[in-house]
C-alpha cells in the first residue's frame, strides 16, 4: 500500500534530502481498492430483465397501457345519419386465457393448446356506453365486458396463467419451469415474433446518397401520421423531397411558406458563420428566381406541386393542401399549435446546418451502421401497429353496419349498436392469422414485411434460447455490402460478437449478449417540465441570431428541440444525479455530444442499454457489505438500482463514459466498472469454455452447431407432440463449465456427453477430421438418440353429412400381414414395432361429399374408399409405436395423432462435434480390443486427428481437455469463462497442471499408452482427456439416398428428383462434360437416354416432323404429308420429343433431318 518507490525517487531526483520528500496525503488515506466479487448480480439480472425478459416486459407494456391508449385515441362510433347515436368504449381489457365451446367458456393453459392444436389466446374485454332504439325512443344503456375479440397471448407475461407459479404448479400445468417463454401458441405451433432491427425514428441522420448528393433525413413517426423528410443538396442548390410533393421543392420556398419571408432571418438561424451563408445563397437566388417573396406566394407555388387526394375532405380544403402538408405530414413529429410554424423552422434551420457542416467536414457525416442510431422494435409495439389497424377497421365496419340499418326506412326492432360489436371478427382472425403467417399487411401504416414470425426451433434447449434473442435484420440478405454486416465497435456488451450466421445472412442476423436490456417508451411530459426546471431556455424565446451561439448547446428530446443551455455539462450531470436517485426513468439516457453541439435526452422504446457499475473517481459504489446483503437476499438488482450503484447506459451514452474492465484496472478518470466482462458474448457464445483462447471464427462455427446439438429440449419432453423430436438417450452436463451454463440452465439440460479423447493418428480413418470410435462406448450407450416423428389424421364430416370412418383390421386374408399393428378399433395400438408400409389408421372416405343430404349410417360399403395411413420410412429400420392421442381439432372433427419412435445408435458417417466448432463425422467404430489404452487401464471413447490443431488454433480445445481430466481427478468442475482467469471465473493452466500433478498425471495431460494391437507402448506420450462432445442432428440415415429403378414424373417421363420422392442422381451439364471429354460416347448414350426416358418416334424424311404409328395398318404416317411412304423410326428421348411438340403449339416448326446409317 501507499506510494511506490520508484514514484518516491523519480519526483525528487533533483534533491536528494529526504526530509524534504512531499507526501500526497489523498492517496495515502485512499481505502484498498479489492476487487469485490460482482458475479452474484448476473443471476439477480436475469431475475429482473435480459434473455427473453425484454419480450415480456414489450408485452406487458402493450397489454396495460399501449392497448388504452389505442382505445382511448379511437372511442367513439357517431352515426353519419343519426349523430345523436353514438357507441362510446369507456375501458379495455385483457381477460384471463380461455376458450368458448357451445356457450361454455372454460380455462386453457398453453400445454393443452399444443395439444389439441388450438390458439392460446385471452378475451379482449370493453365497457360500453351507446344509444340503443331510434327516431323516437332512445334510451342510454352500459355493457361491461363485452368481447370484442381474442388476443394470443404471450407465455409468461402477466396475462398468462404461467406468470408467477412455482416448480410444482408449472409442472402441473405440463410446463417446464427452465422454458423461457416469449413465445405464443399459435394454432397448435410455437410462434416467435422476432426483434426487428430499425434505423431510429424522428432523428436526423445525414448520409450521402449514390450520386454522392448530401442529405439530411428524418422518419418521423407520431401517433397521428408517419412520414420520411428528406432536405437534399443537389448541384449547390438545397431540395425538400416529400412523397406528398410531385417534384423537388426548392428549400428557400417552404421556409417563405412557413413564414420565415426574411433570408436575413434563415442565415441568421443558419449561424455567423460566412461558409454558412454562401452554401446557402444558390438556393436564395434560386427562390428569388421563380419570384416568390412573401408567404401567399410560397403556399400558392407549393399548391400547385402537391399531389391531389385520392379523396377529396372538406377540412383541408379550407386551409388549402400545401398548407396541411406542410402543417402535418412535413416533420411530423415536431407539433404545430395554433398555426405556430416556429419550431418547425428551427428544426429545418438544425437540419440544414447539420448537411453544411457534413460538406464542410466530412467526419459530421452519421454512420447508419452505429447501434446507436438502431432501434430494435419488440413483439409489443409490433402487436400495437397490428391491434390498432384491426380495431380502426373494426370500428369502421360496424359505423358502416348502423348507417346501412338506419337508412332502411321501415324496420321492425330497435337498433342495438353492441350486437355489430359483438359480430365482428375482424381482430380475433386478424392477429391470429398475422402471427401464424408472419406477414405484416398494414396498408394503414405502410408496413409490409414478411417472415416477421417463426416456428421456435426445439432442437435443444440452447437453441430455443438463442431463438429468442435472435435480431432479425432491416434489409434483405441478397445485397452485397459489407457495411451492415461488419462488427462494429459500438456493439460492445450490447450484441454478441459471435454468435452470426454464416453464409448470406452474415453479420446481418445477430444475437443480444447476456446482459442486454432493450427499452419500452415513457412518458415524455415530466420529462419536458424538468429540462425546463433544470436551465433549458425554451426556443420561444430567442431570435434566430441566439439558436447557434458559440457558449450554449440545443437540447434534444427524443428528436425534438427543447431549446438551449448554457451549461451542458452541468445540466447532463444533474439528469444522471436524478436518475440514479431514482426520480427519473432508469432508462433514460443523456448523452452530450460536444462535435454537434447538442445534449441528447432520450426516453424512447428500443434502445439497447446494459447495466454497469457506477464508479467515483475509479472507484467501486459497490462494496463487500452490498454483495453480502444480496447473498442473505436482503437486497435485490433494483435495490442496487435505487441506491445508485448501478445504472444502464445506452449506446450513446457510453460515448461519455470511460468504462473499465476490472476494478483493477480503474484509474482516476473512470466512471464506470464492468460486472462481468464475459457478458459481452450471448447465450449460445457463453457455453464455449475458453472462447478467448480460439481463433474467431471457431467461436462463431460453433454457435451455428450448438443450435444443432441433440440433448434435452424440456422437462416435459415427453409430454410433447412435435413434428420432428431429438433427444439424447444419455445427456451430461460438461466437466468443464462456464458461468453462462450455469445462468441460463444448460447443466440441467444439456447437449452432449463428456468424452475421454485421445489425440492420435490412427487407422487412416481419421483423416479430414473424422472420428474413430470405440464400439464398446457405443455398446454402453455413449452418442445414443432417440428419433420422434409425428404423423397425424382427421376424421372429417363433410357438407352433405357424410363422415369419414375407421374400419376394423382385416386378421386374415391379403392385405392381412400389415395391419397387425392395429388394434380392434382400427387405430395402432402403442408398443408396437412398426415396419415400413403398415397400416396406422384403417380409414375409409365416403366417394360423395357434396350434394344431397345423407345420413352416414345408411350409406353401403360400396359407398367408401379406402384411405390408409401407412408408415413410410427408410427400408430395414424398425420404429415403435408410442403414443397414439385423440383429441378434437377447431373445427370440432376428431383428430388422431401418433408419435412414432426410433432409437438410434451412432454409425459411420453421423456427425459429431466438440464445443470448439471443431465438427467431424464418424470415420470407422473399432472393437475396444483393438484401440490403444493407458497404463492405468483408461480406453479413450473416440480418437481425434492432431491434424486438426495447428491450423485451427483452437487452443480452448486443448484447455478444456486439460481442465476435464483435472476435474475427474480431483471431484470438482472446473470453470473456462470467457476473460475469466483475472476474476477467477476460469481456471488458470498453471493450477489444473497443479492438480493434474498432486494426483499423479503428468502436468501437460499426456499419458504413457499402449497398442492395442500389438501390446507394445507406443513411442510417443498420447494427449488424453475427456471433452465435451455433441451429437448433431445431421445423421446418415436421413441423407442417405440411392435408387436402381423408380418412379418417373408423368409429363416428361424422367425420374423424379430428391430423397422425398425417391429421385434419382442426375447427370447434369457439368457431369455431361466431363464424360464428353474423357470421349465416353456410349456412357453418355446410356446415361441421358437409356437409363432416363428411352421413345420410339415415328419421323417423316421428306418434312421432318414427327408422325405416328397405326397399329390398324401395322406402319408409320406423317400426319402432315398423310403417308407412309417415308417414315423412319428412331430413338429419342421422351422430352425432346415433348420439347418439339410443345414448340410446335407455339407455331415454332422444329424438323429433324434424318441421313442414312451405314
Amino acid at each position: 500500500m501507499g506510494l511506490k518507490q520508484e514514484d518516491i525517487l523519480n519526483k525528487n531526483s533533483k534533491n536528494l534530502n529526504v526530509s524534504e520528500i512531499p507526501v500526497d496525503k489523498q492517496k495515502l488515506a485512499a481505502p484498498i481498492k479489492s476487487a469485490v466479487d460482482k458475479f452474484q448480480l448476473l443471476p439477480e439480472f436475469l431475475k429482473v430483465r435480459g434473455l427473453v425478459k425484454q419480450h415480456l416486459d414489450s408485452f406487458n407494456y402493450f397489454v396495460n397501457t399501449g392497448i388504452k391508449k389505442i382505445v382511448r385515441a379511437n372511442d367513439r362510433i357517431v352515426s353519419d345519419i343519426d349523430p345523436s347515436i353514438y357507441l362510446r368504449f369507456k375501458d379495455v381489457r385483457i381477460g384471463e386465457p380461455s376458450m368458448t365451446v357451445d356457450g361454455i367458456t372454460e380455462k386453457i393453459n398453453p400445454h393443452a393448446c399444443r395439444l389439441s392444436e388450438m390458439t392460446y389466446a385471452a378475451p379482449i374485454l370493453v365497457n360500453i356506453e351507446y344509444i340503443q332504439g331510434s327516431h323516437g325512443q332512445k334510451t342510454r344503456l352500459e355493457k361491461n365486458d363485452l368481447v370484442i375479440g381474442r388476443m394470443p397471448i404471450m407465455l409468461r407475461s402477466c396475462c398468462c396463467v404461467l406468470q408467477g407459479k412455482d416448480e410444482a404448479e408449472l409442472a402441473r400445468l405440463g410446463e417446464c419451469p427452465l422454458d423461457p417463454g416469449g413465445y405464443f401458441v399459435i394454432k397448435g405451433t410455437e410462434k416467435v415474433i422476432l426483434i426487428q432491427e430499425q434505423l431510429s425514428k424522428n432523428r436526423i441522420i445525414i448520409d450521402a446518397d449514390k450520386k454522392g448528393n448530401i442529405n439530411a433525413s428524418v422518419t418521423s413517426s407520431s401517433e397521428a401520421t408517419k412520414s420520411k423528410t428528406v432536405i437534399q443538396m443537389e448541384k449547390e442548390k438545397i431540395y425538400l423531397l416529400l412523397n406528398q410533393f410531385v417534384k423537388k421543392i426548392p428549400i428557400m420556398v417552404v421556409m417563405k411558406a412557413m413564414g420565415m419571408e426574411s433570408d436575413q432571418e434563415v442565415v441568421q438561424m443558419l449561424g455567423r458563420d460566412p461558409r454558412f451563408s454562401a452554401l446557402l445563397l444558390p438556393s436564395i437566388e434560386e427562390c428569388a428566381g421563380i419570384g416568390i417573396y412573401t408567404k401567399e406566394q410560397a403556399l400558392a407555388y407549393l399548391d400547385t406541386k402537391a399531389k391531389r387526394p385520392l379523396y377529396a375532405s372538406s377540412a383541408s380544403d379550407q386551409d388549402g393542401r400545401a398548407f396541411c402538408i406542410l402543417r402535418d405530414v412535413f416533420i411530423a413529429n415536431v407539433p404545430v399549435r395554433c398555426n405556430n410554424f416556429r419550431p418547425k423552422c428551427l428544426y429545418v434551420a438544425v437540419m440544414l446546418r447539420r448537411m453544411m457542416e457534413a460538406i464542410l467536414n466530412k467526419d459530421a457525416m452519421d454512420d447508419k451502421d452505429y447501434v446507436g442510431n438502431k432501434r430494435l422494435e419488440l413483439s409489443g409495439q409490433l402487436i400495437s401497429l397490428l391491434f390498432e389497424d384491426l380495431f380502426k377497421t373494426t370500428l369502421a365496419q360496424v359505423k358502416k353496419s348502423i348507417d346501412s340499418v338506419l337508412s332502411k326506412t321501415s324496420r321492425s326492432s330497435a337498433l342495438d349498436p353492441s350486437q355489430f360489436l359483438r359480430r365482428m371478427e375482424f381482430i380475433t382472425t386478424g392477429l391470429e392469422r398475422t402471427l401464424s403467417t408472419g406477414n405484416f399487411d398494414i396498408q394503414r401504416f405502410r408496413m409490409h414485411r414478411k417472415g416477421m414470425t417463426q416456428v421456435l426451433a426445439r432442437l435443444s434447449f440452447i437453441g430455443t434460447l438463442g431463438f429468442m434473442t435472435k435480431v432479425s435484420p432491416q434489409f434483405e440478405k441478397s445485397r452485397k455490402v459489407s457495411g451492415p454486416r461488419a462488427l462494429q465497435p459500438s456493439q460492445w456488451g450490447m450484441l454478441c460478437p459471435c454468435d452470426t450466421p454464416e453464409g448470406e445472412a452474415c453479420g446481418l442476423v445477430k444475437n443480444l449478449a447476456l446482459m442486454t436490456h432493450v427499452t419500452t417508451d415513457e412518458d415524455e411530459g415530466p420529462l419536458v417540465s424538468l429540462c425546463y426546471c433544470l436551465g433549458v431556455e425554451d426556443l420561444e424565446l430567442l431570435s434566430g441570431e441566439e439558436l447557434h451561439t458559440p457558449n450554449s448547446f440545443l437540447v434534444m428530446l427524443n428528436g425534438l428541440i427543447l431549446g438551449k443551455h448554457r451549461r451542458p455539462q452541468h445540466f447532463a450531470n444533474a439528469l444522471r444525479k436524478l436518475r440514479r436517485a431514482g426520480k427519473v426513468g432508469e432508462f433514460v439516457s443523456v448523452f452530450v455530444n460536444e462535435k454537434q453541439r447538442c445534449v441528447y435526452i432520450a426516453s424512447d422504446g428500443g434502445r439497447v442499454c446494459r447495466p454497469l457499475v457506477i464508479a467515483d473517481k475509479g472507484i467501486s459504489r459497490i462494496k463487500e457489505h452490498h454483495m453480502k446483503e444480496l447473498l442473505d437476499g436482503v437486497r435485490t438488482f433494483d435495490d442496487f438500482l435505487s441506491d445508485g450503484l448501478i445504472e444502464y447506459l445506452d449506446v450513446n451514452e457510453e460515448n461519455n463514459a470511460l468504462i473499465a474492465l476490472y476494478e483493477g484496472e480503474a484509474t482516476p478518470e473512470t466512471t464506470h466498472i464492468e460486472i462481468e466482462p464475459f457478458t459481452i458474448l450471448g447465450v449460445i457464445a457463453g457455453l464455449i469454455p475458453y472462447p478467448h483462447h480460439n481463433q474467431s471464427p471457431r467461436n462463431t462455427y460453433q454457435c451455428a452447431m450448438g443450435k444443432q446439438a441433440m440433448g434435452n429440449i424440456a422437462y416435459n419432453q415427453l409430454c410433447r407432440m412435435d413434428t420432428l423430436l431429438y433427444l439424447l438417450v444419455y445427456p451430461q452436463r460438461p466437466l468443464l463449465t462456464t458461468r453462462t451454463i450455469e445462468l441460463v440452465g444448460y447443466d440441467k439440460l444439456g447437449a452432449g456427453q463428456n468424452a475421454t479423447v485421445a489425440v492420435i493418428s490412427y487407422s487412416g480413418y481419421d483423416i479430414e477430421d473424422a472420428i474413430v470410435m470405440n464400439k464398446s462406448s457405443l455398446d454402453r450407450g455413449f452418442g445414443r438418440c432417440i428419433v420422434m416423428k409425428k404423423s397425424s389424421n382427421v376424421i372429417q364430416k363433410y357438407e352433405n353429412g357424410a363422415t369419414d370412418r375407421i374400419l376394423r383390421p382385416q386378421r386374415t386374408g391379403p392385405g392381412s400381414e400389415k395391419m397387425l399393428i392395429l388394434d380392434d378399433d382400427g387405430i395402432a395400438s402403442p408398443g408396437e414395432i412398426i415396419r415400413p408400409n403398415d397400416i396406422l389408421l384403417n380409414k375409409e372416405v365416403p366417394i360423395h361429399t357434396r350434394g344431397t343430404r345423407v345420413s352416414s349410417d345408411s350409406l353401403p360399403d360400396s359407398a367408401y374408399k379406402p384411405v390408409r395411413q401407412s408408415y413410410k420410412g427408410p427400408e430395414g429400420e424398425s420404429c415403435v409405436m408410442d403414443r397414439v392421442s385423440l383429441s378434437t381439432d377447431r373445427n370440432g372433427n376428431l383428430s388422431i395423432k401418433f408419435l412414432i419412435r426410433h432409437t438410434r445408435r451412432p454409425e459411420l458417417g453421423d456427425k459429431f462435434s466438440s464445443r470448439h466448432g471443431q465438427k467431424g463425422v464418424c470415420g470407422i467404430i473399432i472393437q475396444q480390443e483393438d484401440f490403444p489404452f493407458s497404463e492405468r487401464g483408461i480406453c479413450p471413447d473416440l480418437i481425434m486427428n492432431p491434424h486438426g490443431f495447428p491450423s485451427r488454433m483452437t487452443v480452448g480445445k486443448m484447455i478444456e481437455l486439460l481442465g476435464g481430466k483435472a476435474g475427474v481427478s480431483c471431484g470438482r468442475f472446473h470453470y473456462g469463462s470467457a476473460f475469466g482467469e483475472p476474476s477467477g471465473h476460469a481456471d488458470k493452466v498453471e493450477t489444473i497442471s497443479e492438480t493434474l500433478v498432486k494426483h499423479g498425471f503428468c502436468y501437460n495431460g499426456k499419458d504413457f499408452i499402449y497398442s492395442g494391437i500389438t501390446g507394445c507402448p507406443l513411442q510417443a506420450y498420447i494427449f488424453m482427456g475427456p471433452i465435451y462432445y455433441q451429437k448433431l442432428k445431421h445423421m446418415v440415415l436421413d441423407k442417405m439416398h440411392a435408387r436402381g429403378n423408380g418412379p418417373r414424373v408423368m409429363l416428361t417421363r424422367q425420374p423424379t428428383e430428391g430423397r422425398a420422392r425417391k429421385g434419382g442422381l442426375r447427370v447434369g451439364e457439368m457431369e455431361r462434360d466431363c464424360l464428353i471429354a474423357y470421349g465416353a460416347s456410349m456412357l453418355i448414350f446410356e446415361r441421358l437416354m437409356v437409363s432416363s426416358d428411352p421413345f420410339e418416334v415415328q419421323v417423316c424424311r421428306k418434312c421432318g416432323l414427327l408422325g405416328y404409328y397405326s397399329h390398324k395398318l401395322k406402319t408409320g404416317i406423317c400426319s402432315s404429308c398423310k403417308n407412309g411412304d417415308d417414315v423412319s423410326t428412331m430413338q429419342l428421348p421422351y422430352a425432346c420429343k415433348l420439347l418439339i411438340q410443345e414448340l410446335q403449339s407455339m407455331n415454332i416448326v422444329p424438323r429433324l433431318k434424318l441421313a442414312e446409317a451405314n
